[in-house]
């Protein structure tokens, strides 16, 4: 190998490592819904509309990619585009099932969204749902 193949090989690898270390990079949510339940850790429906006398909801995530021991989504909860709760959650591995919920008052019908953030704050996953 010549050295300049050496040298272009030695950049892609470094750079193939300064990436994968870049936990929020890989971080991906390959499930996320909005339910009226969690039973043994899993959604019991996937909602988009429902009636806001439902008392309290849940957004349920399924994480991958993790390359790091140990580090956290966060779910935002929005009515009519004001911030409700945020809450963090810790992601412990590659594949990650994790869950926020919010209680809901009757009286707060209309348009929800629930955005997923990685660690760093960047946005992964957006869900919208209606309450009725």
């Amino acid at each position: 190998m010549s050295i300049r193949n050496r040298a272009v090989f030695l950049i892609l690898w470094s750079m193939f490592f300064f990436v994968a270390g870049t936990n929020a990079w890989a971080l991906e949510v390959s499930e996320a819904v909005i339910t009226t339940d969690i039973i043994d850790r899993s959604p019991v429906d996937a909602i988009e509309s429902y009636s806001a006398d439902v008392g309290k909801i849940y957004c349920f995530t399924r994480i991958e990619g993790a390359l790091e021991e140990e580090t956290s989504v966060s779910h935002v909860w929005y009515y009519e585009d004001k911030e409700m709760a945020r809450i963090t959650l810790p992601v412990r591995s590659a594949y990650w099932r994790t869950w926020s919920s919010k209680n809901i008052l009757p009286a707060w019908t209309g348009d929800w969204r629930v955005e997923i953030l990685n660690e760093d704050g960047d946005l992964i996953k957006s869900i919208s749902f209606n309450l009725f």
